[in-house]
């Protein structure tokens, strides 16, 4: 869809809405405690609906067929602080013992499928072991991100001493939970070339906002634009899983957009943004009014500038279309990537079991020593090396040389020369905002839209979010910081989107991201940027770590890699406002895996280790139970597993006496 339209005019528009699941705050209520009416505005005018107005059915079992009902445990079997995979019959779910009180949802997060009985529990909320999503327990709510969906909560009952779990047989299959959301039902009405919320671009920061909106009721006009020929798709799949198509990596189908009306307009360029008029301008000369704006266009991949570097055969992977090229040119075929960044080991990994040969080009003396530090970059690189790939580093290209316009050499600085087909080039990324040059809107030196805590810019009403920002991060003293991660393009569209109806909602979230090679995963959290130590937990030589980042003396990140769930749990600290110090992790990483000591009396045997590796900052009474036999209160030895939490233990934190 694109091309000019007539000019808009005054229309009027129906508003439906869907009310959101979430209660509204006491502050929306009215003296008489009924809901007070919102006010959104329409091209000018205000319209106001009634919560009341739109009821929802409160029984989501109504087909009698798609229940089922059954006992999973017995009430004792759990303690507070503990989760446990329950199987329902026809689909498991996840039971959640908390405060005394019991919940049930889905078991697997609806991102990519981590079983959340192996993530970390915390203040009412689950976050996945794998990416770092996190999920409301009583509502199911995703809180945090990546990934759109929330999880299917499901009835909780207690008789006889038997916890019960109802549920949806269709829900436990699923596993995932789309929001209910408003939407707009009378867009004939509109003139095509003015709408309410102009979003300029459709990644996750672009469709979060979009989704966010529509699940806080918001009910007028939303379109997105976006210089891609798709819908939004998962990005990060474009590296880590090169073959994919489009469809197959969609964040939502077709149907979701038409069901909510959330209209998104393909192969549209912004070229400039007229603040004055609440204007935006495209390429092709279309314009479109806007009442509210988010810039979320991402960045743009930095391109050689050597000798050659117009030849055939030569890839930024930008587009699905890109990555399933690179795939089907590379087979048994010789490759160099030119940079050793996420994108580049990435396309590295993949194309190992397909290429005949694959090479990586680096000016750094290692892979990732800026973000992983030497050490663990030393042991990522030695890991590649193992399957085939061969490195040159300290060194950069000079020329590309072609046979028949097609790549045939990758001539280094360094004087050697590479037979290369195929040339993929991973060597950063600038942000998309030359368009905003003379709009008026705040841009840094680097070319970033600088906005606050809840994603406004300078100019009233102008939203930005994703790569293209930098904003100040809560983690390291709201630091004005650029934080390129996939979680942190959700969390900026959903902050903007809050914003746009006025919450006053402030960004707080912990950077999260993970990288996939060879099979094996690196989880990061946190933001170590200028970080001066690594403190070193585990053998990099078997790939199984955790790595604390830190400036003077406190942590502000870790990595790992098979050390679930560390990150997850890191996060969660750090999410606390609590600090981790060196000290503290130097402990840690001394004093090894484990320690040991005496459990004593009568009452003294440990019933529920879990709940002391999550919690043993505050181990209280009731972790303590009766033993059921003599035997089992005669003292004994016992092992507390120290890898899954960050809390040092030391005798002194609990009733304990070592042996």
């Amino acid at each position: 869809m694109g091309g000019c339209f007539s000019k808009p005019k005054p229309v009027e528009v129906k508003i439906e809405v869907v009310i959101p699941e979430k209660e509204r705050s006491k502050e929306e209520m009215s003296p008489n405690g009924k809901a007070s009416p919102l006010v959104y505005k329409v091209n000018g005018t205000a319209r106001h609906y009634h919560l009341e107005e739109h009821p929802i059915a409160s029984n989501p079992y109504h087909n009698p067929k798609d229940v089922v009902e059954a006992s999973v445990c017995h009430v004792k079997d759990l303690e507070n602080g503990q989760m446990r995979e329950v199987d329902l019959g026809c689909g498991k779910a996840l039971l959640i013992k908390e405060g005394g009180e019991f919940y049930a949802m889905g078991h697997k997060c609806p991102h990519y499928g981590a079983p959340l009985v192996k993530g970390v529990l915390s203040k009412g909320r689950v976050r996945c072991p794998w990416h770092g999503a996190c999920f409301n327990i009583g509502t199911g709510d995703i809180e945090d991100f990546p990934g759109l969906d929330s999880l299917p909560r499901f009835q909780v009952k207690i008789e006889k001493e038997k916890v019960y779990i109802r549920a949806s047989k269709q829900a436990l299959q699923t596993q995932r939970r789309t929001k209910m959301m408003a939407k707009c039902i009378s867009l004939s009405n509109y003139n095509l070339s003015s709408t309410n919320v102009l979003i300029i671009g459709a990644g996750a920061a672009g469709l979060v906002c979009a989704e966010t909106l529509r699940q806080e009721g918001f009910s007028d006009r939303i379109v997105m634009c976006t210089m891609d020929r798709h819908l939004p798709y998962d990005r990060p799949k474009l590296s880590k899983s090169m073959d994919s198509h489009p469809e197959q990596i969609a964040l939502r189908p077709k149907e979701f957009f038409r069901t909510y009306d959330i209209e998104v307009l393909t192969e549209m360029q912004a070229a400039a943004v007229d603040i004055k008029n609440k204007t935006a301008v495209f390429k092709d000369g279309f314009k479109m009014e806007y009442n509210k704006l988010l810039i979320a266009t991402g960045n743009t991949p930095k391109a050689l500038s050597c000798k050659g570097k117009e030849v055939e055969n030569v890839f930024n992977i930008r587009t699905p279309e890109d990555a399933n090229r690179v795939v089907k040119l590379a087979t048994s075929k010789n490759v160099v990537i030119v940079g050793a960044s996420f994108l580049g080991m990435e396309v590295a990994a993949y194309l190992t079991e397909r290429a005949h040969s694959v090479s990586v080009v680096e000016l750094e003396e290692v892979p990732f020593k800026k973000f992983f530090g030497e050490r663990v970059g030393r042991a990522v690189m030695k890991m590649f090396e193992s399957h085939r790939v061969k490195f040159y580093m300290q060194t950069e290209v000079s020329e590309l040389r072609e046979q028949e316009s097609k790549l045939k050499e990758v001539v280094l600085k360094s004087g050697k020369v590479l037979r290369a087909d195929v040339c993929v080039v991973g060597i950063g990324a600038v942000p998309a905002t030359g368009f905003l040059k003379q709009s008026g809107i705040n841009i840094d030196s680097k070319g970033f839209i600088v906005v606050n805590k809840m994603m406004q810019t300078n100019i009233p009403g102008v939203f930005a979010a994703g790569d293209a920002v930098t904003f100040p991060l809560a983690l390291r003293n709201n630091k004005k910081v650029n934080v390129p991660h996939w979680q942190m393009a959700h969390m900026h569209g959903r902050i903007a989107a809050l914003n746009m109806l006025a919450h006053g909602t402030e960004i707080s979230t912990v950077p999260y991201l993970w990288t996939a090679m060879f099979g094996k995963s690196i989880r990061y959290a946190g933001h170590g940027e200028g970080f001066d130590d690594v403190v070193i937990q585990g053998d990099l030589d078997e790939l199984k770590f955790v790595a604390f980042y830190t400036k003077s003396d406190e942590v502000v990140a870790v990595a790992s890699m098979n050390y679930d769930p560390i990150v997850s749990k890191v996060a969660e600290v750090l999410a606390a406002g609590r600090a981790i110090r060196k000290r503290d992790v130097e402990l840690f990483v001394r004093h090894g895996k484990y320690v040991q000591f005496w459990v004593l009396g009568p009452c003294g045997v440990l019933q529920n280790w879990r709940y002391v590796l999550a919690h043993g900052e505050r181990l209280l009474t009731q972790t303590w139970l009766q033993p059921p036999d003599a035997a089992l209160a005669s003292r004994r030895w016992g092992w507390l597993q120290l890898h899954s939490t960050i809390q040092i233990v030391h005798p002194s934190h609990f009733p304990l006496r070592l042996g």
